[in-house]
């Protein structure tokens, strides 16, 4: 089973060295198409190669084979509809956080404020227009149109942003249509190192497969997050040596990591809410879950993408309707730190495969048992750290008694807590940060012609 983790160069390791940017930097172009100002120049110079005395002798050292050799590296990271903010913010600042000069190209937010900066600048220039005009509606299809409308001059923006920034590395995060992204994602790479992090491979290639192979093969590295994703990769025809897996990072809670309502009985599903994700299965296990546990609760909280009426017929039908707390819509952060404050345990009971899960991380980051899927990612993080659970997808009763088992027994709860604490260890946007600039390093040490010197 492929297991490709690119492990960190020693000659990188100088935490001691400052962030490249003193400040975090922000810049919002919402101009109307065609009344464009040129970017600004954003380029930064570096030090030429340095020279060492060995021996006597003077010889010019190679920066990306020296040990103790620092090379700070220009990074353009790209979400291009702002899916997912806190994953952005985090990877940026612990890659600026480490010297590394990075640059966000993303969208505005459509659901509310995204974190400041620190030590990296976020430049907001795709769908200035759709993002402005449907701030109050942002679930509105009727901006779909529109968006459409400006996926071209987006692009070109970006394009000429690249140019401006001229980054050792571009890093797309998101990719909306894989036809139209591959042309000017093969233009970019024609002048320097591309990555493509594939957050949703199960995703991508249930829909679209045809598409999205092209995309695969032009850019330089594929970054997944799962062992089953990169090992699918390879079933693909993704050369090995193209593929990197980086675990996605645990979102900590701000402050003292909390256990959650440690002796209550209180289930929580968290997240957008779409029919893959199983919520009707959980619904279906709740009555089994009540004759054993007759204090159980369920909180459903998070934006409804697909209809909600079925879900809750659903649960009047099954008579636990009672039972379940609604907390429907966008949740900001603070509402986020309460409903995962009052859970007891976190069910992720998800119908298909995914290979990242920010529900995962933010769960293991309060601490919380966690009952899931045995779908890809998911599953394979809950075991490996002992946290909590796992059960066959769409398997109710195998569901209904995980939960039993969580929410009635005090040792294997805290066996799971126990868990979640060594993967807060282990899953750190440090780590993640030192494998993407071992990665970043190879790249630009590959894409060196020559005769060429690094910067």
């Amino acid at each position: 089973m492929l297991d490709r983790v690119l492990h960190h160069r020693p000659e990188l390791q100088h935490p001691e060295r400052p962030p490249i940017l003193a400040g975090a930097h922000l810049a919002e172009e919402h101009r109307s198409a065609g009344v464009e100002e040129d970017p600004d120049d954003d380029r930064q110079q570096h030090g030429g190669a340095e020279k060492q005395e060995e021996e006597g002798q003077d010889r010019v050292c190679d920066p990306l084979d020296c040990a103790g050799y620092h090379r700070p590296v220009r990074v353009a990271l790209i979400d291009a509809g702002a899916y997912t903010p806190p994953y952005d913010h985090r990877l940026a600042a612990a890659l600026a956080g480490r010297g590394h000069e990075v640059t966000l190209l993303t969208a505005p937010f459509r659901f509310g404020e995204v974190p400041e900066p620190v030590g990296y600048r976020r430049i907001e220039l795709f769908f200035p227009l759709s993002s402005s005009l449907f701030a109050r509606a942002p679930r509105s299809r009727a901006r779909l149109p529109l968006k459409a409308l400006e996926y071209g001059p987006s692009m070109r923006r970006a394009r000429r942003r690249l140019e401006t920034l001229d980054p050792d590395v571009v890093h797309v995060q998101w990719l909306f249509r894989p036809e139209l992204d591959l042309r000017w994602l093969r233009a970019v790479g024609a002048e320097r190192p591309t990555v493509f992090t594939a957050h949703d491979l199960a995703g991508m290639l249930s829909r679209r497969r045809e598409s999205w192979l092209p995309v695969l093969e032009a850019v330089d590295r594929v970054v997944v997050h799962s062992r089953r994703g990169a090992d699918e990769l390879v079933e693909l025809g993704v050369p090995r040596a193209g593929i990197a897996r980086i675990p996605h990072p645990v979102f900590e809670r701000a402050g003292t990591t909390a256990d959650g309502d440690a002796r209550g009985q209180t289930l929580l599903f968290f997240g957008l809410i779409r029919a893959y994700k199983g919520v009707d299965l959980l619904l279906r296990a709740l009555p089994l879950v009540a004759r054993d546990r007759p204090d159980v609760r369920l909180v459903v909280a998070g934006d409804p993408l697909d209809s909600i009426e079925p879900l809750q017929s659903l649960a009047t039908e099954l008579g636990v309707n009672e039972r379940i707390d609604w907390r429907l819509g966008f949740l900001p952060d603070h509402e986020v730190a309460d409903v995962l404050a009052a859970a007891s345990v976190v069910v992720l009971p998800y119908r298909r495969r995914v290979d990242a899960s920010g529900v995962l991380a933010l769960a293991i980051g309060h601490g919380l048992p966690i009952v899931a899927s045995d779908v890809g990612s998911l599953g394979e993080t809950v075991t490996e750290f002992g946290l909590g659970e796992v059960v066959p997808p769409e398997d109710v009763e195998a569901l209904a008694a995980a939960c039993i088992r969580l929410l009635g027994d005090d040792g294997r709860r805290d066996e799971a807590v126990r868990g979640a604490a060594k993967a807060r260890e282990a899953l750190t946007w440090e780590a993640a940060a030192r494998e993407h600039e071992a990665l970043y390093a190879e790249l630009v040490r590959d894409h060196t012609r020559p005769g060429e010197s690094l910067p």
